[in-house]
């Protein structure tokens, strides 16, 4: 692993929580293997692009990455009814990240929605090459899933190959078809595709309480949480 400069900024208003302020650490890397990634997603650490981060807040431990053993996973009845919903309809495709303008397009129509209904910052259009830092330009191979429905693109999803698991980064869709419930759809998609290679995690990123963009992840049981001490322990 070849590391460029690594950050801590000032603390700033939180993006998760109202009312509280956050502070990450930022590691830049030029170059790192999927196992050296490994190593850092067990140490609570996530990334777009060359840029790993790590919440380093304080006062507020409300970020834990969250996991769930692909062998014990089990749906319920609503993410039953998402796959009854989407399996044999959802056309999935893995690929090779690649900037097009229909990804910007859905990326476009994904965020506005978010903003109008969630309150989520008012981004403006994407820069391709932003869009391109962010999930094309990977410092070790990445996989780009996408999803469509009677041809047309109704979700991407960017999704990292790790020794002992799957780790899902980012995910978008096209809030026309929100009824589908692609968000649980993806994911699901990512455990079972995971228990299918025989490898024993699904990386879900980080569960904050209270946070309605990230609550659901607690939904996927059972599940592991990163605790304090640096280890896993089962949760849900």
């Amino acid at each position: 692993m070849h590391s460029l400069i690594v950050v801590t900024p000032p603390p700033s208003p939180c993006g998760y929580l109202p009312g509280r302020d956050w502070q990450l650490t930022y590691e830049f890397v030029a170059e790192m293997t999927a196992a050296e990634y490994q190593e850092r997603l067990l140490a609570g650490w996530r990334r777009f692009g060359h840029s790993l981060f790590r919440p380093a807040c304080p006062t507020c431990r409300e970020c834990r990455s969250l996991r769930v053993p692909t062998d014990a996973f089990r749906p319920d009845r609503s993410q039953r009814r998402a796959l009854a919903a989407n399996d044999g309809e959802v056309a999935l495709t893995v690929g090779v990240p690649a900037v097009a303008r229909a990804k910007l397009d859905l990326y476009d129509r994904f965020h506005a929605f978010q903003h109008d209904h969630r309150g989520w910052p008012d981004r403006g259009p994407e820069d391709p090459g932003d869009y391109a830092e962010s999930f094309v330009d990977n410092p070790f191979p990445v996989e780009e899933w996408r999803y469509q429905v009677g041809g047309r693109l109704v979700g991407v999803g960017y999704v990292d190959p790790v020794p002992e698991g799957l780790s899902a980064v980012y995910f978008f869709h096209d809030p026309e078809h929100r009824d589908r419930s692609l968000g649980t759809y993806n994911v699901l998609c990512v455990i079972r595709e995971a228990a299918r290679r025989g490898l024993p995690h699904a990386y879900l990123g980080y569960h904050v309480a209270g946070c309605r963009s990230l609550e659901y992840k607690a939904r996927f049981r059972p599940h592991e949480v990163l605790g304090d001490d640096g280890r896993w322990h089962p949760a849900g």
